[in-house]
């Protein structure tokens, strides 16, 4: 009777996963099937299969000739994965710090980080405006790098210092009788906190990859718009082309979902093991 009850409990939970599952990936597959369709077919079948009357690559094929989707898509990978480099070695050395060295004001900085977790950096974005003015860094991509980095921080370095607490103090005590000095300590926890650290990078891509306000302020440009914001060109006041910005927003989901099937058990293994500890 036990074995039934479980298995029955098994079978609703996989269902309602399989469920929730559905309703995550329903719609990307709308946005991608109707990106090989016609305008007349996207709002005639949204929910069909292209067939021979409304498929069409002509979305694609002005994404490609009408925008700089190259350029646009080179912007974003060079400021999303400049602001993740930066944020996983800062991040790696404040977290060590500060569970590692016995300071009075470390309780007090750890809390400071936690407090930026709460509150939107959006909120300072005029003194971010000033100051990158004031620096000469407006409508640039290290400007957007500097803020995202800034951004990520907080969150970065409270997940990695639940890893560096779990590490053994044995292993650091015995590294140092060795003699090797901070930095060579650090390189040899590296490996015990590698979830964490594929986590931290998880999370810190997707938010900047598809952030429209910071680059719509910070990087207006033509030549320095990220993938977000090159979208916006197929957005008109009277005339909308749709299988173009379709088409648009499946070749910029395509690097995250990539990154996500090929590092999806790091991912998973690195958050679940932090929000537990």
């Amino acid at each position: 009777m036990r074995i039934n009850r479980d298995r029955a409990g098994s079978l609703v939970t996989h269902a309602l996963l399989i469920l929730f599952a559905l309703l995550a990936v329903a719609p990307i597959l709308v946005i991608v099937v109707n990106s090989f369709k016609t305008t007349p077919g996207i709002f005639g079948q949204p929910f069909a299969l292209p067939n021979a009357e409304t498929f069409s690559l002509g979305g694609y094929e002005r994404v490609f000739t009408r925008g700089q989707f190259v350029t646009n898509y080179g912007n974003s990978l060079i400021v999303t994965v400049g602001a993740t480099v930066a944020t996983l070695v800062l991040a790696t050395l404040a977290a060590f710090a500060l569970t590692e060295y016995k300071v009075r004001f470390a309780p007090l900085v750890g809390g400071f980080f936690v407090l930026g977790i709460m509150l939107p950096i959006r909120l300072g974005t005029v003194p971010i405006i000033k100051t990158m003015i004031s620096w000469q860094l407006m409508d640039t991509l290290v400007a957007l790098v500097l803020v995202y980095t800034a951004m990520s921080l907080p969150l970065a370095i409270a997940l990695l210092m639940t890893y560096f607490k779990a590490v053994p103090a044995a292993v650091k005590e015995a590294a140092r009788i060795d003699g090797a000095g901070e930095l060579r300590t650090l390189s040899i926890t590296l490996p015990m906190v590698r979830p964490g650290l594929a986590a931290v990078a998880s999370v810190t891509m997707l938010p900047i990859w598809n952030d429209l306000w910071f680059p719509l302020i910070l990087a207006p440009s033509k030549e320095n718009q990220t993938v977000t914001l090159g979208v916006q060109q197929f957005v008109g006041q009277f005339l909308n082309d749709y299988p173009a910005l379709l088409g648009a927003l499946t070749l910029g989901a395509v690097p995250l979902i990539v990154l996500f099937v090929v590092f999806s058990r790091q991912f998973i293994q690195g958050l679940s093991a932090g929000i537990g500890k």
